[in-house]
């Protein structure tokens, strides 16, 4: 098959990944759905010839030794791809992540403007949070396009792979891709400290080690931007907290509280009329927020989001009712994502019965 052809047909199906695995049609996921293009199942060599095509020599190279491997991959005058190429059962799989070529801003992807005002804060940490696929990348890219659209200063991203491509408007933008410009998330954060930056993205903070580093960024006077993959403020506390040994939690609440500015906790929703939405939590680190990190009463987070609604904060279950009330999507789908179904239930003014 030729691949370019396929991602143009990718790209006009409004898909969001493209799926290529030996015995089966290629497969185009459409609003969460993965939708199979004809009835030919790929062969070994279809997609050993879709690898070479999609990784330059030195990487399929590291792909025979490895068994797995991500990069990116451009189409010009279409759109770039977040690749990963696997090996399962002895044959290759590819999947690629549609890149839009221009970042969306917060009103085309429906963000409120507490995540503008997340955007502009000095200092601290600013977690956005979600399971795969939910437009955490999405996010992050906004919000550093807003800043570099609005304020002058230096941003660095680390990413694994870059996805959006970010020109310099009012800002000094480096953006460093792992395993081709730094070794790792780890060896950047460190290094990133002496590149006098004033904004850090961090794609994801997968362990220990990167999340102690972007901690102590954002103790220093940075404002640091990054993932988790958590579906809940609470859950991201905890697990900020908990990635670290017990005795020396106590000290990491200390610092998350002073450190942490707001978290952004979200997934996306079909919508009834076609298309998907982004049903947020958010988090919005004031005195009592902080109180509460520090004393380790995280079961008070949820009910502090939903009496902080003038703050901005609101609850994954009470944007997923507003967006049922308004007919946006329907219950059953947000009751297939709240984080309590229960909660749901005695929210909305739909008549649901009970189990």
């Amino acid at each position: 098959m030729q691949i370019n052809e396929f991602l143009g047909h990718v790209v006009k199906l409004g898909g969001s990944d493209a799926h290529l695995k030996v015995g089966q049609p290629p497969g185009v996921r459409v609003n969460g759905k993965i939708l199979p293009q004809g009835t030919t199942p790929l062969t070994p060599e279809d997609t050993d010839a879709i690898a070479r095509t999609v990784l330059p020599p030195e990487l399929y190279k590291q792909f025979t030794y490895s068994g797995d491997i991500d990069c990116s991959y451009s189409v010009p005058g279409l759109a770039r791809f977040r690749v990963n190429v696997m090996r399962q059962r002895g044959s290759i799989s590819v999947i690629m992540r549609f890149i839009p070529e221009r970042v969306p801003t917060f009103k085309e992807l429906g963000l409120p403007d507490v995540c503008r005002m997340l955007a502009t804060k000095p200092r601290g940490l600013v977690l956005v949070t979600g399971p795969t696929g939910s437009g955490k990348s999405t996010t992050l890219a906004a919000m550093v396009d807003f800043i570099n659209s609005n304020h002058r200063a230096h941003i660095i991203t680390m990413e694994d792979p870059i996805e959006f491509l970010h020109r310099d408007k009012k800002c000094y933008i480096n953006q460093r891709e792992i395993g081709g410009d730094t070794a790792d998330f780890t060896q950047a954060l460190r290094r990133a400290l002496r590149q006098d930056p004033d904004i850090i993205l961090v794609g994801e903070m997968r362990d220990l080690e990167t999340i102690a580093l972007a901690v102590t960024a954002a103790e220093t006077g940075h404002l640091v931007l990054a993932t988790l993959h958590t579906t809940s403020a609470t859950k991201t506390v905890d697990r900020v907290v908990n990635v670290f040994p017990p005795e020396q939690q106590t000290m990491v609440r200390m610092q998350l509280a002073g450190t942490l500015q707001g978290i952004v906790s979200q997934t996306l929703v079909p919508k009834i009329s076609g298309g998907r939405v982004a049903a947020l939590e958010i988090l919005i680190a004031n005195d009592a927020v902080r109180a509460v990190i520090r004393e380790d009463k995280m079961v008070q987070l949820p009910s502090m989001m939903q009496t902080g609604k003038k703050l901005g904060m609101q609850t994954l279950e009470g944007h997923l009712n507003e967006l049922i009330a308004a007919k946006v999507i329907t219950y059953e789908e947000a009751s297939s994502r709240a984080n309590s179904p229960e909660a749901l239930r005695r929210l909305t003014s739909v008549e649901v019965p009970l189990a």
